[in-house]
């Protein structure tokens, strides 16, 4: 019953915090004559520049928060009322998204302005019209990191070999044990950046034991603590020399830990 308690708590805390409807910029009727505009149709304006230099390929996986709207000011769909970004591959989406976000770098804030041609083109039970999205691109997450080839002089080194460098500190404090059952996102390249596997492709976390995988992760993921991101360069005596069906040598994980259960 206390678990229950605490859920709701949870989730009316949450919802307290979080905006159900996201209100509709001034211009959402119609392009300002600052928009710059494709021979699509598409009018697009940079709110706010980006940090990154790399634009996403129509076939890559993009990580977005977003909010939508109809001309008339009507919230479609909000990745921030939803709490969390969306990930998805950037040619799987309407083919206004597909063009406006190669247009983005990491860190950038972009209006678009879709017309209907290029969204939902009269699709049954699809919003109508020209359809107004403002988008940060906050990833990449497949694309792999300049370092892939080597560990830079920055990242730190156990014993074993393995290198690994912190992304982005967690806000757990508990470390997992070899015995732990944890919960992460990744993803896994060559040291050529061909990438060999992704849970974020497949679209969600997987659950594993720690000591029923490679034992660079065993070792390497028992150093993070929830919510950190870590970039680890695996041996290949850390991960699969001796399997000829696997990857060979050293192999590159970018990690993020997301629950010890």
């Amino acid at each position: 019953m206390r678990s229950v308690l605490l859920a709701m708590l949870f989730a009316a805390t949450v919802f307290a915090q979080t905006p159900s409807v996201i209100p509709p910029p001034p211009d959402v009727a119609a392009p300002p004559k600052d928009a710059k505009k494709t021979p699509s149709g598409l009018a697009t304006k940079v709110l706010e520049p980006g940090t990154g230099k790399d634009h996403p390929r129509a076939d890559e996986i993009v990580t977005v928060n977003y909010t939508g709207w109809t001309t008339d000011g009507k919230m479609i769909d909000s990745s921030v009322t939803k709490g969390r970004p969306a990930t998805f591959a950037l040619n799987r989406v309407i083919p206004g998204w597909t063009e406006g976000v190669q247009l983005m770098v990491p860190g950038e804030k972009r209006r678009l302005w879709v017309p209907e041609a290029i969204a939902y083109n009269k699709q049954p039970d699809r919003p109508k019209g020209m359809l107004v999205f403002d988008i940060e691109l906050l990833g990449l997450p497949t694309r792999a990191p300049a370092d892939v080839k080597m560990p830079p002089a920055d990242a730190k080194r156990t014993a074993s070999g393995l290198a690994y460098r912190v992304l982005q500190p967690g806000t757990g404090r508990v470390h997992p044990k070899a015995t732990d059952m944890v919960m992460v996102n990744y993803t896994g390249w060559g040291t050529d950046g061909k990438m060999f596997d992704s849970s974020i492709v497949g679209g969600q976390p997987i659950t594993f034991p720690l000591n029923g995988v490679i034992p660079g992760w065993t070792e390497g993921v028992q150093l993070m603590v929830e919510g950190e991101k870590t970039r680890f360069w695996i041996p290949d005596t850390l991960a699969y020399k001796g399997q000829p069906s696997k990857p060979q040598g050293t192999l590159v994980f970018d990690v993020e830990l997301l629950r010890i259960n």
